[in-house]
């Protein structure tokens, strides 16, 4: 059975040093893709924006500045509040979004007990997907019922 964890949250869009602006957002996790959280922003425009990453780079990013490229994440205080800054990168522009810090760890705990890490493989039946593809069936060898000479009791070999 597939579980679920999702959240509603209110992040801060930072446009400057003195602004910013609430964006609602979902955090989703779902242990049929135990690698991966999803992040739903819900802006002004007709449709949410929606961004995936890996769930040990947020992990991590609660407690120490990790990330490079596209998605970095980092804890900080601002205001007296423990918060997680991420910074987004993409071809249509650039992000930084203030998470408080106690939900975020609380959601992020909630998907650990479902899905211990080291075990996200096991979730995704990667290795017996393998076994089945790696596994010789008769149909895939066209000799296979057939006695080569080498094969033949009754043949001696010279």
């Amino acid at each position: 059975m597939k579980t679920v964890i999702e959240r509603e949250l209110e992040l801060k869009l930072v446009l400057s040093s003195t602004c910013s602006v609430a964006v609602p957002a979902q955090l989703r996790y779902s242990d049929d893709d135990p690698y991966a959280v999803h992040i739903s922003f819900h802006t002004d425009t007709p449709h949410p924006v929606y961004w995936t990453f890996a769930r040990d780079l947020l992990v991590e990013g609660v407690f120490r500045p990790c990330g490079h490229g596209d998605v970095r994440v980092w804890p900080t205080k601002v205001d007296g509040r423990n918060v997680v800054c991420m910074a987004l990168t993409s071809p249509d522009g650039d992000a930084l979004l203030e998470i408080p810090s106690a939900p975020i760890a609380a959601w992020l705990e909630r998907t650990l007990r479902i899905v211990p890490p080291g075990t996200e493989a096991a979730r995704l039946g990667v290795d017996d997907g393998l076994r089945l593809l790696l596994t010789p069936t008769p149909v895939d060898d066209p000799c296979a019922g057939e006695l080569r000479p080498s094969d033949d009791p009754g043949e001696t070999g010279a």
